[in-house]
């Protein structure tokens, strides 16, 4: 079996990485390997064609390629709340929390990763096109393969001003001290933009319906693989020695021991009611699906 993830040098999929790497899926019965596919629009058509299994990536990006929620179900979470990051030049002198400092500025960010910025700058009266503020995809040359590391080399040479990524791309840029961290979705936003997407695991209704027992087996081997992380995040670095450069290799297991608070496996309902608002916000969704419709809810008592 196999399982997308648009990016595996960063935090932000970590437990589907972890269950993979450290052979949770294996102790289920299931035979999974990782296919990096980017961006994750990409990811979720090759769910929607039968290429992959599963893919692990943000939930509102489902609907890329599975309209109204048609055909794929979230099987549960990898990570509670929106995990992106807004890293500023340094030299900008820009204080955290600080949004309006945007204004004027050319700030890189992956599509459908970019929605999670607009919204969170109109929640702060920031109009994108009014404000000259140029949210764009960065440039990325032979051999670059995670957009957050490329988008800190790009604010490195000053190509951009800013950029909208993960964590591992948030604490290079701040680390080396051409970054200032302004945002962080997970801490310094209401509780309603935190849940505005999230890190999921998703499957197609079509692998439900035929292996209801391979679905479940994936879920338990996520939340194994987060348990595992939440109680001993030291083991992130068994990871990112065999999968990531070694800068990466050696930040991975203090980034996960901060987000290991957030790693749970649950949907509540109240998250599925806040995803479906901002995507009909940023005009990705037009209906109201249920909770059933968008959860696959018969493996909720598996999450924990």
């Amino acid at each position: 079996m196999k399982l997308a993830v648009p990016d595996m040098v960063s935090p932000s999929y970590f437990p589907v990485v972890a269950a993979v790497e450290l052979g949770f899926f294996k102790a289920e019965g299931l035979d999974v390997e990782l296919e990096l596919l980017f961006p994750i629009d990409a990811a979720y058509r090759a769910l929607r064609e039968g290429a992959v299994d599963f893919v692990g990536g943000s939930a509102h990006a489902a609907l890329s390629a599975f309209p109204e929620w048609d055909g794929v179900k979230l099987l549960g979470a990898q990570s509670q709340g929106m995990y992106w990051f807004l890293v500023m030049r340094a030299d900008l002198g820009i204080g955290r929390g600080d949004l309006g400092a945007v204004r004027g500025r050319r700030i890189g960010a992956s599509r459908w990763v970019d929605m999670g910025l607009r919204a969170l700058l109109e929640d702060a009266g920031i109009d994108t096109a009014r404000d000259h503020v140029a949210i764009a995809p960065v440039e990325r040359r032979p051999g670059e393969v995670n957009f957050g590391v490329t988008a800190a080399r790009r604010l490195e040479e000053r190509a951009i001003d800013g950029f909208w990524a993960n964590g591992m791309a948030a604490e290079i840029a701040v680390r080396r001290g051409f970054g200032t961290l302004v945002l962080d979705a997970r801490r310094d936003v209401s509780a309603t933009a935190r849940r505005y997407t999230f890190a999921a695991l998703a499957a197609s209704d079509r692998l439900i319906a035929r292996s209801p027992e391979r679905a479940a087996a994936a879920v338990r081997a996520v939340a194994a693989a987060q348990r595992a992380l939440a109680a001993q995040p030291a083991r992130a670095a068994e990871v990112g020695r065999r999968l990531f450069p070694p800068e990466e290799a050696e930040l991975i297991a203090e980034l996960v021991r901060r987000d290991a608070p957030y790693y749970s496996a649950a949907v509540a309902p109240a998250t599925v009611e806040s995803l479906n608002r901002f995507a009909r916000r940023m005009g990705i969704l037009q209906g109201d699906a249920p909770f059933e419709a968008v959860v696959a809810a018969q493996f909720a008592p598996l999450w924990t």
